[in-house]
């Protein structure tokens, strides 16, 4: 157990084939000041999953400002062919967790669509790519126990990869704007075309 509440779970009998931790996500919606949109979606916070909450989305508050959705049951696993990922989220200033969500698109939890989130991450590249196919992506600081147990597991499988020393700019080969081998001549004609 960890002080944060989150059960920070390594490989054993039990069932738990990679490093993983059992996570809720809360969602937000809050109204703005904007004739067009009114409410604004974003992600609140990442809490420990407790079995209490259930397996479905539920409305946990409801005012003429706000509301708020709990959305149990993610797992976030560590894999180690992306300890590259973990390690870049490890070291940066505030390591975090990456929720991806998206709008349902057919009222179907609620009267009117609701922000659903669809997986969670700690890896830097997972976000990245979510990112980069145009999904929304946001984050919250992760507590210091996962960050530690991010880092263990970072420790035990990242292996940095040796800098290979760069050629010196002066042995590359001149190429002109269209990538053809440059020519260079020294010598010098005087006066342009030629003429006298």
């Amino acid at each position: 157990m960890s002080t944060s509440g989150f059960l920070l779970q390594s490989p054993s009998g039990n069932g738990v084939q990679r490093p993983c931790v059992d996570v809720a996500v809360l969602m937000r919606r809050e109204r703005i000041n904007n004739a067009w949109q009114p409410w604004r979606w974003s992600l609140a916070d990442i809490v420990p999953h407790e079995p209490g909450f259930g397996a479905q989305p539920r409305l946990l508050l409801k005012d003429e400002k706000e509301e708020r959705w709990l959305h149990p049951g993610f797992r976030v696993e560590l894999f180690t062919d992306d300890a590259e990922g973990y390690y870049l989220n490890a070291t940066t200033q505030q390591p975090c967790f990456w929720v991806m969500w998206r709008m349902e698109e057919e009222a179907a939890l609620a009267d009117e669509p609701v922000a659903v989130p669809q997986t969670v991450t700690l890896s830097y590249h997972d976000a990245g790519r979510w990112l980069d196919a145009q999904e929304t992506v946001e984050q919250v600081p992760a507590p210091a126990d996962v960050v530690q147990w991010l880092q263990a597991f970072v420790d035990a499988h990242h292996v940095l990869e040796a800098k290979r020393r760069q050629r010196p700019q002066s042995f590359q080969p001149l190429q002109d704007r269209f990538g053809n081998p440059a020519r260079v001549s020294t010598g010098k004609t005087r006066g342009g075309s030629g003429h006298g």
